[in-house]
């Protein structure tokens, strides 16, 4: 007798953490830098707007200390151009303004719940549109084992 195997899914709750898969973004849209390069703020547009693809910086891990080698459009994306005040505007639609929270803080993971009080909207609005078939702006769960 041949046991078959069930497949286990995990469905994401209000308690899931998301971050911006970056590798899905790579592997999914090949303008995905020129995407990146529109949410630079105005400073930064003119000096990325001749930079090779992939080019690496240096970059010091503020807790550790460990160097490593990061990509220059997201670091500067992240490290500067996210930290600007109107970055995240109350005009922002809600997948947007996801996006640009995770860009802000460094791509740190978030539930829905913690991205709820940041946006003032339902946990519930943000699980059920960051959890669909369809997959926004790389935004994607981490599934923690």
């Amino acid at each position: 007798m041949i046991e078959s195997k069930r497949l286990s899914v995990v469905k994401p709750t209000v308690h899931t953490r998301y971050h911006i898969d970056f590798d899905w973004w790579r592997k999914n849209d090949r303008d995905w830098r020129v995407y990146l390069q529109s949410y630079l703020c105005p400073q930064h547009q003119e000096s990325f707007q001749d930079a090779r693809e992939g080019e690496l910086v240096d970059w010091v891990d503020p807790q550790t200390a460990e160097v490593q080698r990061v990509d220059g459009l997201q670091h500067v994306l992240i490290g500067h151009c996210a930290q600007q005040p109107d970055f995240i505007t109350q005009r922002t639609s809600m997948v947007d303004a996801v996006f640009r929270i995770f860009l802000s803080n460094g791509n740190a993971a978030l539930s829905c719940e913690e991205l709820a009080e940041r946006l003032n909207r339902p946990a519930d609005t943000i699980l059920r549109t960051l959890s669909g078939i369809r997959v926004y702006k790389g935004l994607r769960p981490i599934m923690e084992a």
